[in-house]
């Protein structure tokens, strides 16, 4: 299988550094470029063949989130390579988060992040897929949450008769999920990672993602942000429940 074509986009040349070692033992995936700032960055992506670039937010000459924007408009033009872009940050930021899922990003990670998740998440987002670290999931869950809420002015409400209509179909996808994948779904719409659901359900890592993907089959989504956003849905969580 070819592997990955990973471009690193940060300032500190030492976390560059760090990064591409990490990565340089992985067989599936290959660093091919290393970058400081955001327009080199997209001026790199135009011209080599990039899946994911992983991109700090803070860099000098253009910044990450702009030069994403940029990336992502230019991949909606005919030939383009098609880059994804995970935005990986040191700072938990509102407005950063959701100023790259708006620019475009794929995925959106801290740099506390543990090296497995890293790469993890590259594979992710390489596939087609999107993902948020679980730190930072639920503040978009409780955003979406809001927003969808009756009365507000954002969205239009939907009719009553959308409404039931939904809310049978996910009641339905709901009842096909065990016991078991209802507890990890709901650690899921709390943030909780693989590894703080294996402790807190005593299972293994291994037999917790067993879970989480047989549940994203059952109800029907891509990945764990929507696996969260149809917890909210249905009613499993509410927004601010973190309990």
């Amino acid at each position: 299988m070819k592997p990955v074509r990973v471009l690193l986009a940060d300032d500190q040349s030492l976390l560059r550094e760090g990064l591409a070692t990490m990565l340089s033992v992985e067989e599936d995936i290959e660093v091919v470029g290393q970058v400081a700032n955001g327009e080199a960055a997209i001026r790199f992506a135009g011209e080599n063949d990039v899946d994911v670039i992983l991109m700090d937010v803070q860099m000098p000459v253009l910044d990450g989130i702009r030069a994403t924007e940029r990336i992502r408009a230019a991949n909606a033009g005919p030939g383009s390579h098609g880059s994804k872009v995970i935005i990986l940050t040191t700072f938990e930021r509102d407005d950063y988060l959701f100023d790259a899922l708006s620019a475009g990003a794929s995925g959106f990670l801290l740099k506390n992040t543990d090296p497995d998740d890293v790469v993890a998440a590259i594979h992710t987002v390489a596939g087609g897929y999107a993902l948020l670290a679980p730190e930072v999931t639920l503040r978009v869950i409780q955003r979406f949450a809001r927003e969808r809420s009756p009365g507000h002015s954002g969205l239009p409400t939907r009719s009553p008769d959308g409404t039931a209509e939904r809310e049978r179909a996910d009641s339905t996808r709901l009842g096909l999920l065990t016991n078991r994948e209802r507890e990890v779904l709901l650690g899921m719409a709390k943030g909780m990672s693989n590894g703080e659901l294996a402790s807190a359900l005593f299972l293994s890592e291994a037999t917790v993602k067993t879970h989480v993907s047989n549940l994203l089959s059952k109800i029907q989504v891509r990945d764990r942000v929507q696996a969260v956003v149809f917890a909210y849905e249905c009613g499993l969580i509410l927004p601010g429940d973190r309990q």
